[in-house]
């Protein structure tokens, strides 16, 4: 059976692979090679197959350099979208920069008006007293004359009595001539006496004017204080409100923050002192009342920015960056784990300047563990902040900074998957949400 199966088979071969000889043929001799048919299937087959892996081959050579063209090509349009967005993010981050400024100098030209005004009040309040001043006295002299007058009428009277009694009792020329001359003197008086009345009569009258035009003045002067008092009223309301919005948003207690500063500069001038103006007993005046508000106002203002400029309320990245992590619980970038992550990260080029957020003294410039070259600053209030993965520190231990100063670089030292800075704000040594100071101060700075 197996070999009819043989000769069925072999007969098919021949007739797609019929029995072939090789001829090798040398100097000396001539050699053959059969080439069976079943040989000739063996090295068909096996070149059908190196061509076919030939072919299969170029194909996913072809596929895979199509597939990578396609893929760098989809890698740089990811790379150009994220370098739009990175643009987008500077320009933006420009402009808050700028609105700030912009926030600053609305700020200063308003202390600059409060100033201003403050002095015109002053000198509105000084030209008050003084034309009261000069109205009691043309008061007061108006008295005077007015009583002199009543004085030299009842004098008329007596002596023009007595000269009557005195002609009645003396007798012919001697009473004529005594007569004579009282008369004369009387008529003498009472011309002066009229004189005197019509002077005091027109000082009378150029005083009642004068008192008008002073009235006047004092009512001009009084809506010139209250439109002075409204405009400062305003402008404190309007400098004060943001700035105790900016604290409260970032859970401070405004009053504890207040009475802190307050204690802590009572001996480099403190707070404005109040106006005091004689009252002679009596309670203080409106205006008087309304222009200490506004100077403890004015104290208040000069206070809050005190107070802001030692809270870390700025980002300590200026250049371009990337926010990475936010505040809270994550999947550890390490191990995968669920743990709790105490701060928030900034991505961005090794070297990236980093800047204080605030005013405050270095308590930390070194490596620690996890942290990597760690800086650690001390600011008022219970709020400390901390710098880490940094590449270089640029401060050292006890020394004081300001915000904006300069205080390592950005790197990638300890715990880290890249560069990065990793940036933190504890209270009272727990651990809070950076960007809770970050975003409470986006409308005032």
């Amino acid at each position: 059976m197996r070999t009819r199966l043989a000769i069925r088979a072999n007969a098919l071969l021949e007739r797609h692979f019929p029995e072939r000889r090789l001829f090798l043929r040398s100097d000396n001799d001539t050699r053959f090679i059969r080439l069976k048919p079943a040989t000739q299937l063996i090295a068909f087959s096996g070149s059908a197959a190196v061509v076919a892996w030939t072919i299969i081959a170029t194909a996913v050579l072809l596929m895979d350099s199509i597939g990578s063209g396609n893929f760098r090509e989809q890698a740089k349009r990811d790379q150009r979208i994220y370098q739009s967005r990175l643009n987008g993010m500077a320009d933006e981050r420009d402009m808050r920069a700028e609105e700030a400024l912009a926030a600053q100098e609305r700020f200063n030209t308003a202390l600059a008006q409060i100033s201003v005004m403050q002095s015109q009040l002053l000198e509105a309040e000084t030209r008050l007293r003084e034309a009261e001043t000069g109205l009691g006295v043309v008061q007061s002299t108006l008295r005077r004359t007015m009583k002199e007058r009543d004085t030299a009428r009842s004098e008329a009277t007596v002596l023009s009595s007595q000269i009557d009694s005195d002609g009645a009792a003396m007798p012919g020329t001697v009473a004529a001539a005594t007569n004579e001359q009282a008369l004369d003197f009387m008529t003498n008086a009472l011309a002066l006496t009229a004189a005197e009345r019509d002077q005091v009569t027109a000082d009378a009258e150029d005083a009642l004017s004068h008192a008008d035009e002073l009235a006047h003045q004092v009512a001009m002067l009084h809506d010139q204080n209250d439109q002075i008092f409204r405009q400062l009223e305003e402008a404190m309301t309007v400098s004060i409100k943001p700035l105790d919005k900016m604290f409260r948003s970032a859970g401070m207690n405004t009053d504890r923050i207040i009475e802190q500063v307050r204690r802590g500069y009572s001996g480099q001038g403190g707070p404005l002192s109040p106006i005091s103006l004689s009252t002679m007993g009596e309670e203080p005046s409106l205006d008087a009342s309304r222009a200490n508000r506004i100077l403890n106002q004015l104290d208040r203002l000069n206070l809050y920015r005190i107070a802001a400029e030692k809270a870390p309320f700025a980002v300590p990245v200026k250049a371009s960056y990337r926010f990475t992590s936010s505040f809270g619980y994550r999947n550890d970038p390490k191990n995968g784990s669920r743990r709790m992550h105490s701060g928030v990260d900034f991505a961005g080029p090794v070297g990236t300047p980093l800047y204080s957020t605030g005013d405050g003294v270095v308590t930390h410039a070194g490596w620690q563990s996890g942290y990597g070259r760690l800086v650690k600053i001390e600011h008022q209030f219970g709020i400390e902040t901390r710098y880490a993965h940094l590449s270089k520190l640029r401060v050292k231990v006890g020394q004081r900074v300001s915000r904006g100063d300069r205080i390592g670089d950005m790197g990638a030292s300890g715990r880290v998957t890249g560069p990065h800075l990793h940036y933190e704000v504890r209270v009272g040594g727990q651990a809070v949400n950076p960007m809770t100071y970050i975003k409470a101060a986006n409308n005032v700075f």
